[in-house]
Order: C-alpha cells, then structure tokens, then sequence
C-alpha cells in the first residue's frame, strides 16, 4: 500500500523544496487530481499542492452524479453531451466500485409545459412526450458503446412504483432511463491516490503565494505556504498548471498579468433528508418542471437522500453556504411534485458548492444557469496553463487536454493512457469483491459496513480488514445509525493523509452531510484516534476539536436562524 501520511506530507514537502519537477499541478480537488495522474502517467515528475484539503471545495458538494446532462439537451449542446456519456462509461469501467448505474425517473403531468427545461412547447402540452422520447433516444444513441441500457416509457402506476411519493393526481406517465452515480470526495481522493502510485509528490494545506517567473517572464515555480505551520517554500517546474475552479482568476493574477480566464461561479444548494422522511427506491427522481426550466433531482444516497440542485450568482467562495431563498426554493418545488409534505425542520443537513463556470467574454452577465459546463485549457503570456469550466464527469478529458497542451510544448506526441487505467481499488475488482465480503462477514462486519466498505474504497478494503483484525475495537461504528467505523479513521491518516478532524468527517467519511450533528458525536472519538496518528499533544487535540466544533456549531446557528426566518 503506498503511504500518505503525515510523515509523508513532511517528505512531500522537502521534496518540493529539493527537486526541480516537469508539471506543477495547483489544485487538489477532482480537476487537479486529475491533471496530477494524467501527468504522472504519461512520465512526468509530477507535484500537485492544495491550500486546504483534498476536495475541500466544490468537488465534495455535488449532487454525486456521474451523468451525461440531460439537461443540455434542450440546449442542443450535443458535444457535451455526447462527451459526457463517453467519461461516463469510462469511470464505470475504470472505477467500478466507486461508480455504479442509477436509474432516473421523469415522470410527466398535464399541464407541464417544459420538462426538464425544454426551450419551446406546444398548445396544451401535446406531443412533448413524444419529444421527450426522441430526446432519450438521443441521449441513448451518443453513448454508444458506453452505454448503460436505453431508456424506456413508464405507465402512470409504474412511475408511482418507481416513486410513491410523487403526486399521483394529473401524472400520465413518465421514463426510466440511465446515469450514474459516485462518492465526489472518495472519488478525488482515489485519484490523489492513483498519482501518487505514479509518483506524484503531492500535498495538502500547501497554498501557492506567489508565482515564480523566470528572466524572460515565464512562469516556472511557485511560493508556498504551508498553511498548518505557516512555514514558506518554493518549488521550481517547468510547467505550472493552474487548477483551482472558482479561484482559476486569483491564482493567474499571481503572474502579475491581465487575467485571460474569466469564471462565472455558480452556487448548487442540495438538501439531505433521510429515507423515513422522504421515501425513494434505488431510481433517482427528476422533477419535470420548475418556473425557471431548471432541473430538480431526488437522489438516494448511501443512507439518505439528496435534493438539488440550484443555479444561483455568486457570495463567499471560501465559505458558500445555502441561504433561505435557496431552501425555500427547493422545498416549494418538492412538495409541489410529492405527495407528503416536507418542512425545513426535516433536513439533516445542506451544503452548497460553486460551479466554475467558463464565461468568455461576449457572454458577460449571462444567467448562469444557460451557461454551458463546457470547459477550455488556456494559456497566459506567461506560460501558465489554466483548466477552466467542465464538471466531475468530465475531469478526466479536462486533465488529457491539458496534458495534450504540455506535450504539445514539449515537442512530444501525446498519448491518452488514462483511457483505460484503472483507479486504485479496482484492481481485479469482478473476483475480490465476493471474496471481501466472505472476509467482511467473518470479521463479523455488518451488512450495510461491508457495503459502505466495498462501495468507498474497492479492493484497498483489504487493508481496513487487516487493521480490523490487528485491533477489533476497529470494528465499532462512529455513529450508531451510519456505517462508518474507527478503522477508517486510522486509513486516513496512514493512506489518505488526513490532517485534522474536519478531512475525517467532512471529506475521507460523510459524517458532516449524514449526521444531524454533523459528527459532533464520533468528533472526540476521531481526535482520539488521529492523536498518536499524528503526534499531537493534548494542547493541540483539544485546540482541533474546539475548531471544528466552533465551525460546526456556527452552521447549525445559521441554519437554526433560516429556519426561523
């Protein structure tokens, strides 16, 4: 198992400091990941820092989905769709314990004018479910070989098979057709991982302060400060690829030039409910409708439920939070397709995240909502290459266009190994899935662990069952009703380089969107067990405990003051 651990981030650091590498990679959610072993397969010396954790930002906070876009469709963004669908079935393959087929249900009411957004419709609604069809059929089409099973129509009593809850009055009928679905931050890290197997130098709370130019003006390092001891660093390479999303703007005015990028943020609010409160199957619900042709899902999710997603401007983008007209807004929308009525006492949690979306020039001030996910790899006087736009699914064709760039500087003729490279943990997945649930049953695992095991981290649930039977007390779960335990705790910090209490709870587990206390109850446990992890002093376990309870506590505050708004 390759290590990365506290120890490691020390060596990562020195390393930074002592070698001149071939691609720096700023950024280290799901795009910067990306890059990072995109660059290290293709034979690069790689070195990849993130300011704060490991998806951090917006690639912990989205809707989980692995799709194609069905709402770029109505907008005919066939290009993005089609690559899309074909990133979607690379991921299936690539990384098939971390992404699994969902099935999707549209139901269709009279009345509705524009389901899922269409741009134009007919007198009375006529016709627009035969459009819909042909819509999926294309949809199924531009998957091609990647694709999951074609869609079909649905009776009225199907979709309420499919769907109790939804509002039987006025339902005609609907569709089942086919995405899929991921954990967003245990996808990252399991890129993290992979680079590093490649031989990424990579560390997190390392943010770059400065860029670096050379006599001639070009960019060929960074100034980093370590953001845990405050300590400064500088890394010299050869190519800088700016990767940081919402911040792509901050990063290349570190050249001292004229930014080229231009990013339209865009904040996704998502609601968690749990499964008694909101009743869904296997199949993810789209709400057809809404006022402003927007799409709505209902996405079961480990054991909850998520309801999103918004398309809003912009606020804090170091600490995006759902406001009260956010809440509001997606609650008026599902008890106007469900048949129970859900209140905002009712919600575990909320989160939002900011969309980086790519604005070229002539679109300033468009609704962010019309703008396309399509993404662009720049380059500024300088010579720094910025990733801008895109979306989880596509982060692996983000990171190969970048790397075709670099090659292209290079003099190289690029090659696109990651095709068909599978990520850590999927290692002749179809044999040792079966056989680590035998193990899993006779290490006296429940059920709903064996499978939270086996869906987060693949074959490397190996090594957690070794540290099970090292030490039983591992076993035990964080949160009685959650099926996360103390033995992931210590593979975070060993393998994951987990750094504090909030990468436990916020980004290696899902504690903080699952639990209504947001892991306030496992905290003093977590701590517990990172401490001789770690090395820290009683001082220092009180002082990291205390801040993330502060933080914690400050969310439930907030959301207490939306409620009673």
């Amino acid at each position: 198992m390759q290590l990365l651990s506290a120890t490691t981030r020390r060596q990562n650091l020195n390393a930074l400091q002592q070698e001149r590498f071939d691609v720096l990679v700023i950024g280290g959610g799901v795009t910067g990941a990306g890059v990072a072993l995109e660059a290290a397969v293709r034979g690069y010396r790689v070195a990849l820092v993130e300011k704060a954790d490991f998806a951090g930002g917006t690639s912990s906070k989205s809707t989980k989905l692995v799709h194609g876009g069905i709402r770029y469709l109505p907008n005919f963004d066939f290009p993005l769709v089609h690559e899309s669908l074909v990133e979607r079935g690379l991921l299936l393959h690539n990384a098939p314990f971390l992404v699994q087929p969902l099935a999707f249900v549209l139901p269709l009411y009279r009345g509705d004018r524009h389901p899922v957004g269409i741009p134009f419709t007919t007198p009375g609604g006529v016709g627009l479910s035969a459009v819909l069809d042909i819509g999926l059929t294309l949809y199924d089409l531009m998957a091609g070989r990647y694709g999951i099973a074609r869609h079909r129509r649905l009776s009225r009593q199907e979709v309420l098979r499919y769907a109790p809850d939804l509002v039987s009055t006025s339902l005609k009928g609907g569709f089942l057709y086919y995405d899929a679905q991921t954990n967003d931050a245990r996808l990252t890290m399991t890129l993290i991982r992979t680079a590093a197997r490649y031989g990424a130098v990579i560390a997190n709370y390392c943010e770059a302060v400065a860029l670096l130019l050379d006599k001639k003006g070009r960019v060929c390092g960074a100034r980093l400060r370590d953001s845990l001891d405050g300590a400064e660093l500088t890394v010299q390479a050869r190519h800088v690829v700016n990767a940081t999303g919402v911040f792509a703007e901050r990063v290349e005015a570190l050249c001292g030039l004229q930014p080229r990028v231009s990013i339209e943020p865009s904040k996704g609010v998502h609601l968690v409910f749990s499964r008694e409160d909101l009743h869904v199957g296997e199949a993810a619900v789209v709400l057809p409708e809404t006022e402003d042709r927007r799409i709505l899902f209902i996405v079961p999710w480990q054991s909850r439920v998520i309801v999103g997603t918004t398309d809003t401007g912009s606020g804090d983008l170091d600490h995006p939070l759902p406001d009260t007209a956010d809440i509001a807004y997606l609650l008026k929308h599902l008890n106007r397709y469900l048949s129970l009525r859900l209140t905002p006492e009712q919600i575990i949690s909320s989160y939002a995240g900011y969309r980086p979306l790519f604005k070229p020039s002539e679109q300033s001030g468009a609704d962010t909502a019309r703008l396309s996910r399509t993404h662009a790899v720049l380059e500024n006087e300088a010579g720094l290459v910025t990733i801008v736009g895109g979306k989880l699914t596509t982060y692996r064709r983000m990171a190969q266009d970048t790397l075709d760039r670099i090659d292209e500087r290079d003099g190289r003729q690029p090659r696109h190994p990651t095709l068909r490279l599978r990520l850590a943990g999927s290692e002749d997945w179809s044999r040792a899935r079966s056989e680590l649930e035998q193990q899993a049953t006779t290490a006296g695992l429940a059920s709903d662990i064996t499978a939270h095991l086996l869906q987060s981290y693949g074959t490397e649930t190996r090594t957690i069952l070794q540290l099970i039977a090292d030490d039983p007390m591992l076993a035990q779960r964080l949160v009685a009703d959650l099926p996360y335990i103390r033995a992931e705790v210590i593979y975070a910090c060993r393998y994951e380089m987990a750094m504090t209490p909030a990468d436990v709870l916020a980004r290696r587990t899902s504690l903080i969107l699952e639990d209504r206390r947001r892991g306030l109850e496992a905290l003093e446990t977590v701590a517990a067990l990172m401490a001789p992890e770690q090395g820290w002093s009683p001082e220092q376990v009180q002082r990291l405990t205390a801040a993330y309870r502060q933080e914690v506590e400050r969310q439930l505050a907030a959301e207490e003051a939306r409620l009673s708004a």
